[in-house]
């Protein structure tokens, strides 16, 4: 039996990807390209505070979350896996 979780994981990073790329003004990345596990901020991908605040809205927007804590914000913002497991541990079924 394929492993549904490591499945839906994958459709979630798949989408988080082609999110950022379209909302955050990422011109000439391919959302392919993006690493799962590439740091999004600062040397990584190279977004900054405002793509931040970019970001909380896309997962209320696509998945109902909030992010209130930004010392979590920090932790779940940190690469496309961090913000995908997250994702799938928040979001009700």
């Amino acid at each position: 039996m394929p492993d549904t979780k490591e499945q839906e994981l994958a459709q979630i990073r798949e989408k988080l990807k082609g999110l950022l790329v379209s909302h955050l003004s990422l011109e000439g990345v391919d959302p392919k390209n993006i690493k799962d596990d590439e740091v999004l901020f600062g040397e990584g991908l190279g977004l900054d505070s405002l793509d931040a605040v970019e970001i909380v809205v896309l997962l209320q927007r696509n998945w109902g979350l909030e992010v209130r804590d930004m010392n979590q914000g920090k932790k779940i913002f940190y690469s496309v896996d961090t913000l995908a497991r997250y994702i799938q541990e928040n979001v009700k079924k």
